[in-house]
């Protein structure tokens, strides 16, 4: 099996849309439940979640077996980070709060062995390659990197087309609940000025030919995404299945967190 091949670029340019599960427990044992679930990918979130290098690594081994497709956030647009997070076996990245063609065209470059790029030549030391026994990687790894960018201000869709254009973005993911803060809307995605913006950017993205992304945990709201030609969409997240799982439990036995109320209007 050639597991550097990307089957997960592959998918979102063929258009094949891949459903997402959100992981943000940070641990291999939850990770591994997850990916015997039947998504198509999991997003294990260095940004909002407590995780670092050696937990990422973990929970990259843990859903290794299984046939879904790991995607990583880093905390942000780092190249430091970036690298590292490559080196232990990450191919598709989801990097946070892009604004520019300048910071696309960064992070683009953050992912590709020179003179394409400024990713370090460490893959001797790395999962990566496999400790240099997968045949070639040097020369094949940048065409099987996904960099995925995602816009959360109105700064970032103000950039869009620019960043749309850069070579080597192969999508671009919205995120509803700091663009709707941005907006002026903080806990209020559902705003009808949000959901607008949410939904152009979507058609641009899909008319421009690269694969469009999103979260949102309503289940009506992510076919809506789905229905305009998004391919990426996040449809739920491991910790809220399980806060919300727990709570319905113990209810059932008349019991109550003592901080549980009215579901967030979010789109988590």
């Amino acid at each position: 099996m050639d597991i550097l091949s990307n089957s997960f670029k592959r998918a979102l340019r063929e258009g094949k849309p891949q459903i997402a599960l959100w992981t943000a427990l940070t641990h291999p044992y939850a990770a591994e439940i997850c990916a015997g679930a039947g998504f198509d990918c999991l997003v294990i979130d260095g940004e909002h979640a407590p995780n670092e290098l050696q937990s990422m690594l973990a929970q990259l081994q843990s859903v290794a077996a299984y046939p879904v497709a790991p995607v990583v956030r880093p905390p942000w647009n780092d190249f430091v980070r970036i690298k590292q997070i490559l080196d232990i076996g990450a191919q598709n990245l989801l990097i946070p709060m892009i604004q520019s063609a300048e910071e696309a065209a960064a992070a683009v470059a953050a992912v590709r062995y020179p003179p394409a790029g400024i990713r370090g030549v460490g893959a001797a030391l790395a999962r990566s390659s496999r400790w240099n026994r997968i045949p070639d990687y040097l020369r094949r790894a940048n065409d099987e990197m996904c960099v995925l960018l995602q816009i959360e201000t109105p700064a970032g869709l103000a950039a869009l087309d620019d960043i749309l254009a850069i070579d080597g973005v192969d999508g671009v993911f919205i995120g509803p609940a700091d663009l709707s803060a941005n907006m002026g809307h903080l806990d209020n995605p559902g705003h009808p000025e949000v959901t607008a913006a949410i939904d152009g950017a979507i058609r641009r993205i899909v008319a421009s030919g690269k694969a469009a992304g999103i979260l949102h945990t309503n289940p009506e709201r992510a076919r809506h995404y789905l229905s305009l030609g998004a391919t990426f969409v996040a449809v739920g997240i491991d910790a809220t299945l399980l806060a919300r799982a727990a709570e319905s439990l113990a209810a059932q036995f008349d019991r109550r967190a003592p901080s549980a109320g009215a579901a967030q209007q979010g789109p988590y």
